[in-house]
């Protein structure tokens, strides 16, 4: 009876530990995701106004050339970010 008891408890015990390890790394992903999405905000405000200059001096003013840029813009970043990532995860 006394060993059912303690396996158990062993049982739980890395239950629970397991259970931490993923609520950290829930936790953790959650925040970073936080802090890339105010960092985002931010430059989002950058990023505009540099693109409503060069929006102005062009023939072709409006939201066409606007898009244009951001996505080259968002597309190089993708890259960066996929790099890193794929370099991180074969360390």
């Amino acid at each position: 009876m006394k060993q059912t008891i303690s396996k158990a408890k062993i049982k739980a015990k890395t239950k629970a530990k397991e259970f931490k390890q993923e609520f950290n790394k829930a936790l953790n992903t959650a925040l970073i995701a936080a802090f890339g999405f105010l960092i985002a905000l931010v430059w989002r405000d950058v990023i505009q106004e540099w693109v409503n200059k060069i929006s102005e001096s062009s023939p072709v003013q409006g939201k066409l050339i606007s898009a244009l840029i951001v996505t080259i813009i968002c597309v190089l970043g993708i890259i960066l970010v996929a790099r890193v990532f794929k370099t991180q995860e074969k360390k």
